[in-house]
Protein backbone atom coordinates (compact mmCIF):
# COMPACT_ATOMS: atom_id res chain seq x y z
CA UNK A 1 0.00 0.00 0.00
CA UNK A 2 1.27 3.46 -0.84
CA UNK A 3 -0.84 6.62 -1.21
CA UNK A 4 -3.70 7.19 1.22
CA UNK A 5 -7.11 7.59 -0.44
CA UNK A 6 -9.05 10.36 1.27
CA UNK A 7 -12.74 9.62 1.86
CA UNK A 8 -15.62 11.69 3.19
CA UNK A 9 -18.68 10.32 4.97
CA UNK A 10 -22.00 10.93 3.26
CA UNK A 11 -25.62 10.71 4.32
CA UNK A 12 -27.16 11.08 0.87
CA UNK A 13 -28.90 8.17 -0.85
CA UNK A 14 -31.07 7.85 -3.91
CA UNK A 15 -30.39 7.96 -7.63
CA UNK A 16 -30.81 11.73 -8.07
CA UNK A 17 -28.47 12.58 -5.21
CA UNK A 18 -25.89 10.08 -6.47
CA UNK A 19 -26.00 11.73 -9.90
CA UNK A 20 -25.37 15.11 -8.28
CA UNK A 21 -22.51 13.64 -6.27
CA UNK A 22 -20.86 12.25 -9.40
CA UNK A 23 -21.44 15.54 -11.25
CA UNK A 24 -19.52 17.24 -8.43
CA UNK A 25 -16.51 15.01 -9.14
CA UNK A 26 -16.98 12.39 -6.43
CA UNK A 27 -17.75 8.66 -6.53
CA UNK A 28 -20.04 7.04 -3.93
CA UNK A 29 -18.66 4.03 -2.05
CA UNK A 30 -19.33 1.87 0.99
CA UNK A 31 -16.90 0.40 3.54
CA UNK A 32 -18.02 -2.73 5.40
CA UNK A 33 -16.89 -5.91 7.12
CA UNK A 34 -15.13 -7.21 10.23
CA UNK A 35 -18.25 -6.98 12.36
CA UNK A 36 -18.47 -3.18 12.09
CA UNK A 37 -21.31 -1.10 10.69
CA UNK A 38 -21.16 -0.28 7.00
CA UNK A 39 -20.18 3.33 6.31
CA UNK A 40 -21.24 5.27 3.21
CA UNK A 41 -18.46 7.48 1.85
CA UNK A 42 -17.43 9.35 -1.27
CA UNK A 43 -14.06 9.63 -3.02
CA UNK A 44 -12.71 12.20 -5.46
CA UNK A 45 -13.03 10.91 -9.03
CA UNK A 46 -9.37 11.66 -9.74
CA UNK A 47 -8.31 9.43 -6.85
CA UNK A 48 -10.55 6.63 -8.11
CA UNK A 49 -9.08 6.91 -11.62
CA UNK A 50 -5.55 6.81 -10.21
CA UNK A 51 -6.39 3.73 -8.14
CA UNK A 52 -7.92 1.93 -11.12
CA UNK A 53 -4.94 2.71 -13.37
CA UNK A 54 -2.51 1.38 -10.78
CA UNK A 55 -4.37 -1.91 -10.47
CA UNK A 56 -4.24 -1.74 -6.68
CA UNK A 57 -6.29 -4.29 -4.77
CA UNK A 58 -5.40 -3.23 -1.23
CA UNK A 59 -5.78 0.44 -0.30
CA UNK A 60 -5.36 2.63 2.75
CA UNK A 61 -8.35 4.84 3.42
CA UNK A 62 -7.91 8.12 5.25
CA UNK A 63 -9.94 11.18 6.16
CA UNK A 64 -13.34 10.46 7.75
CA UNK A 65 -12.64 6.71 7.68
CA UNK A 66 -9.22 5.23 8.44
CA UNK A 67 -9.05 1.60 7.36
CA UNK A 68 -6.99 -0.82 5.34
CA UNK A 69 -9.42 -2.19 2.77
CA UNK A 70 -9.75 -4.59 -0.13
CA UNK A 71 -11.32 -3.24 -3.32
CA UNK A 72 -14.16 -5.74 -3.41
CA UNK A 73 -16.19 -4.49 -6.35
CA UNK A 74 -16.05 -1.73 -8.94
CA UNK A 75 -19.33 -0.87 -10.65
CA UNK A 76 -19.08 0.82 -14.06
CA UNK A 77 -21.53 2.63 -16.29
CA UNK A 78 -23.00 0.83 -19.30
CA UNK A 79 -20.09 1.94 -21.51
CA UNK A 80 -17.38 0.89 -19.07
CA UNK A 81 -16.02 4.44 -19.04
CA UNK A 82 -16.90 5.79 -15.60
CA UNK A 83 -16.95 4.24 -12.15
CA UNK A 84 -20.39 4.53 -10.56
CA UNK A 85 -19.79 2.90 -7.18
CA UNK A 86 -17.12 1.12 -5.13
CA UNK A 87 -17.29 -1.53 -2.42
CA UNK A 88 -14.45 -1.74 0.11
CA UNK A 89 -14.09 -4.64 2.56
CA UNK A 90 -12.17 -3.90 5.76
CA UNK A 91 -9.10 -6.08 6.35
CA UNK A 92 -6.20 -6.43 8.77
CA UNK A 93 -2.80 -5.75 7.26
CA UNK A 94 -1.66 -9.35 7.85
CA UNK A 95 -4.96 -10.94 6.82
CA UNK A 96 -4.83 -13.24 3.79
CA UNK A 97 -7.17 -12.28 0.96
CA UNK A 98 -8.01 -13.77 -2.43
CA UNK A 99 -7.45 -11.57 -5.47
CA UNK A 100 -6.94 -11.86 -9.23
CA UNK A 101 -3.51 -10.41 -10.02
CA UNK A 102 -2.69 -9.23 -13.54
CA UNK A 103 0.21 -10.99 -15.25
CA UNK A 104 2.66 -8.73 -17.10
CA UNK A 105 5.36 -10.06 -19.42
CA UNK A 106 8.93 -8.76 -19.26
CA UNK A 107 11.81 -9.32 -21.66
CA UNK A 108 12.19 -10.77 -25.16
CA UNK A 109 11.64 -14.45 -25.90
CA UNK A 110 14.59 -16.04 -27.80
CA UNK A 111 12.02 -18.09 -29.72
CA UNK A 112 10.95 -14.99 -31.63
CA UNK A 113 14.38 -14.91 -33.28
CA UNK A 114 13.52 -18.31 -34.77
CA UNK A 115 10.26 -17.01 -36.19
CA UNK A 116 8.12 -17.81 -33.17
CA UNK A 117 5.24 -15.75 -31.83
CA UNK A 118 4.67 -15.12 -28.12
CA UNK A 119 1.11 -15.91 -27.08
CA UNK A 120 -0.04 -14.56 -23.72
CA UNK A 121 -2.70 -17.13 -22.78
CA UNK A 122 -3.56 -16.30 -19.17
CA UNK A 123 -3.73 -12.64 -18.18
CA UNK A 124 -4.36 -13.01 -14.45
CA UNK A 125 -3.77 -15.48 -11.64
CA UNK A 126 -6.01 -15.97 -8.63
CA UNK A 127 -3.90 -16.08 -5.49
CA UNK A 128 -4.33 -15.93 -1.73
CA UNK A 129 -1.80 -13.68 -0.04
CA UNK A 130 -1.34 -11.61 3.13
CA UNK A 131 -2.63 -8.11 2.43
CA UNK A 132 0.62 -6.47 3.51
CA UNK A 133 2.57 -8.52 0.94
CA UNK A 134 0.15 -8.17 -1.96
CA UNK A 135 1.80 -6.84 -5.16
CA UNK A 136 -0.08 -4.75 -7.70
CA UNK A 137 0.66 -7.34 -10.41
CA UNK A 138 2.85 -10.36 -11.20
CA UNK A 139 5.79 -10.10 -13.59
CA UNK A 140 6.87 -12.99 -15.80
CA UNK A 141 10.35 -12.95 -17.36
CA UNK A 142 10.28 -14.48 -20.86
CA UNK A 143 13.99 -14.02 -21.64
CA UNK A 144 14.46 -17.82 -21.59
CA UNK A 145 11.27 -18.72 -23.51
CA UNK A 146 12.32 -20.62 -26.62
CA UNK A 147 10.27 -21.88 -29.51
CA UNK A 148 7.58 -24.40 -28.44
CA UNK A 149 8.24 -23.79 -24.76
CA UNK A 150 5.66 -22.74 -22.18
CA UNK A 151 5.53 -21.00 -18.82
CA UNK A 152 2.77 -22.32 -16.58
CA UNK A 153 1.01 -20.79 -13.60
CA UNK A 154 3.06 -23.03 -11.33
CA UNK A 155 6.31 -21.65 -12.76
CA UNK A 156 5.56 -18.08 -11.66
CA UNK A 157 7.28 -16.86 -8.51
CA UNK A 158 4.65 -15.67 -6.05
CA UNK A 159 5.05 -13.24 -3.12
CA UNK A 160 6.08 -14.61 0.26
CA UNK A 161 3.33 -16.71 1.90
CA UNK A 162 1.17 -16.50 -1.24
CA UNK A 163 -0.83 -19.50 -2.47
CA UNK A 164 -1.86 -20.18 -6.07
CA UNK A 165 -5.60 -20.89 -6.30
CA UNK A 166 -5.74 -22.18 -9.88
CA UNK A 167 -4.27 -25.24 -11.58
CA UNK A 168 -0.49 -24.84 -11.68
CA UNK A 169 -0.42 -26.56 -15.06
CA UNK A 170 -2.39 -23.82 -16.83
CA UNK A 171 -0.31 -22.21 -19.57
CA UNK A 172 0.36 -18.52 -18.98
CA UNK A 173 2.58 -17.81 -22.00
CA UNK A 174 4.06 -19.80 -24.84
CA UNK A 175 6.14 -19.22 -27.96
CA UNK A 176 4.77 -21.01 -31.02
CA UNK A 177 5.40 -21.27 -34.74
CA UNK A 178 2.86 -18.97 -36.40
CA UNK A 179 0.27 -20.27 -38.84
CA UNK A 180 -1.95 -18.31 -41.21
CA UNK A 181 -4.90 -18.83 -38.83
CA UNK A 182 -2.86 -17.81 -35.77
CA UNK A 183 -1.67 -14.64 -37.50
CA UNK A 184 -5.28 -13.70 -38.30
CA UNK A 185 -6.28 -14.32 -34.67
CA UNK A 186 -3.39 -12.19 -33.41
CA UNK A 187 -4.41 -9.28 -35.66
CA UNK A 188 -8.02 -9.51 -34.49
CA UNK A 189 -7.02 -9.71 -30.84
CA UNK A 190 -4.78 -6.66 -31.21
CA UNK A 191 -7.71 -4.61 -32.42
CA UNK A 192 -10.02 -5.79 -29.65
CA UNK A 193 -7.67 -5.71 -26.67
CA UNK A 194 -8.53 -3.49 -23.73
CA UNK A 195 -6.81 -3.04 -20.35
CA UNK A 196 -7.84 -5.16 -17.36
CA UNK A 197 -9.28 -3.34 -14.36
CA UNK A 198 -9.84 -4.52 -10.84
CA UNK A 199 -13.23 -5.95 -10.04
CA UNK A 200 -14.75 -4.59 -13.23
CA UNK A 201 -18.56 -4.81 -13.41
CA UNK A 202 -20.67 -3.12 -16.07
CA UNK A 203 -24.16 -1.99 -15.20
CA UNK A 204 -26.93 -0.68 -17.40
CA UNK A 205 -28.55 1.58 -14.80
CA UNK A 206 -27.33 4.46 -12.69
CA UNK A 207 -25.57 2.23 -10.19
CA UNK A 208 -25.95 1.58 -6.48
CA UNK A 209 -28.08 4.16 -4.74
CA UNK A 210 -26.35 3.57 -1.41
Amino acid sequence: MSDVIEVKKRDETGTLRMRRLRSAGRVPAVVYGQGKDAVSVSIASRDVEKMIRSGRHIVELGGDVTEDALVKEVQWDAFGSHVLHLDFARIDAAQSVEVALAVELRGVAPGTRSGGVVKHMLHELIVKCPANKMPEHLEVNINDLDLDQVITAGDIVLPEAAELLIDGGEIVVTCVTPTAEAETDEEGAAGMAEPEVIGRKADDDEGDDS
